[in-house]
């Protein structure tokens, strides 16, 4: 186990639980946002964490598995309050890319998901 893995495991637990609690007739655009601030944000950030800095941690697969599935989790549950069902199947490397060059967790799931739809005329220039 890397010394992540105990952080990982948090997050895991927490998405399970957000997972199971999301409604999506009663979710907000606001729980979104929470959504990716407080939990798919806090995954990418991770491992951009892990993975930056001089060091490279090695996750054990398990670890990875579980960090990426949390992030999943997170991003469902944003496409949930926007109205959309998504099976969401992104690895934490091209989220972590991503953030890395948006600079912004909401840009990096809309980047994933195309939820909410961009507006025609932009992002296909």
């Amino acid at each position: 186990m890397s010394r992540y893995g105990s952080r990982i495991a948090a997050l895991a637990r927490q998405a399970e639980r957000d997972r199971a609690a999301v409604d999506p007739y009663t979710a907000t655009a606001d729980d979104a946002i929470e959504y990716l601030r407080e939990g798919a944000g806090q995954a990418i950030w991770l491992y951009v964490e892990a993975r930056t800095g001089g060091r490279m941690v090695p996750f054990a697969e398990a670890e990875l598995a579980a960090l990426e599935d949390a992030m999943n989790s997170w991003l469902e549950c944003y496409t949930r309050c926007h109205g959309v069902a998504l099976d969401a199947e992104f690895t934490v490397r091209e989220a972590a890319e991503i953030l890395l060059e948006t600079r912004n967790v909401v840009d990096t799931a809309q980047l994933l998901t195309c939820v909410p739809e961009r507006p025609h005329g932009h992002g296909n220039e």
